[in-house]
């Protein structure tokens, strides 16, 4: 089994000399509570001394903490710095979360063209959430020109990375012919695959595919599970229609 506590000693032994990886390491140690108490605080001085040398990944931990409020105060202003050093050195989960802050106008102004521009860069690195949320972009015509066929170029690559909400987004587009041929049984593949990960619309729109033998073979048994699945794990008007549709089934075994 791994020693996390003589983890901690080495790393601690190299981050007093200065050594950046070792430092953002222990402030991990430190982050998560392994080989070591938890203690954020620790964490934030430990990931800054090793951004303040350059190194994305720290300032990347670092950006995080003060858009967490975890170790540091929420101060959005000072996340966006961290986040658009590390993402101006290419780290990915960085281009992505600077995206987010764009996107929301968190620590700076809001800016549809600017995230697109920081969900590109990470998507085009392989980062799932960027592709979605890119994908999200085209379909909504924010930032770029609406272009659905686009929204499905990005949302596939992020469903083939098994990225949930794509996966459901892409069956959306097979069941509606948006983008892509409409294709009931491709809907179906997707949202099975979105389903089988827990992602409740997908549980629920899949339970009315098989109560309505649409993309799918008819089955109560089949339709009821699913809808059964999205009611367990739902709350507010989306409960009140996923079980109004389970009982409907239930009602017809």
């Amino acid at each position: 089994p791994q020693n996390q506590t003589e983890a901690v000693r080495w790393y601690r032994l190299a981050a007093d000399q200065g050594l950046a990886s070792a430092q953002v390491n222990l402030g991990i140690m430190y982050d998560d509570g392994r080989g070591v108490p938890e203690d954020t605080t620790e964490a934030v001085r430990w990931y800054r001394l090793a951004a303040e040398q350059g190194l994305a990944s720290a300032q990347y931990n670092l950006g995080i903490m003060y858009d967490d409020d975890r170790g540091v105060p929420l101060d959005d202003a000072e996340a966006v710095r961290w986040y658009r050093l590390a993402a101006e050195q290419g780290y990915a989960g960085a281009q992505f979360n600077l995206g987010i802050m764009y996107d929301n106008g968190e620590g700076v102004p809001l800016d549809d063209a600017e995230a697109v521009r920081w969900y590109r860069l990470a998507a085009a690195q392989g980062d799932a959430a960027a592709q979605y949320n890119l994908g999200i972009m085209y379909a909504a015509g924010e930032g770029v020109p609406e272009d659905e066929t686009e929204a499905v170029r990005w949302y596939r690559l992020a469903a083939d990375q098994g990225y949930a909400a794509a996966q459901y987004n892409l069956g959306f587009r097979y069941a509606n012919g948006r983008g892509v041929p409409q294709d009931a049984t491709e809907a179906v593949r997707w949202y099975r695959l979105a389903a089988d990960q827990g992602f409740a619309l997908a549980q629920y729109v899949l339970g009315v595919m098989y109560t309505n033998g649409v993309g799918a073979p008819q089955n109560y048994v089949a339709a009821h599970t699913w809808l059964n699945l999205a009611a367990t794990q739902s709350s507010g008007d989306d409960l009140e229609t996923f079980v109004g549709a389970r009982d409907a089934v239930a009602a017809r075994m």
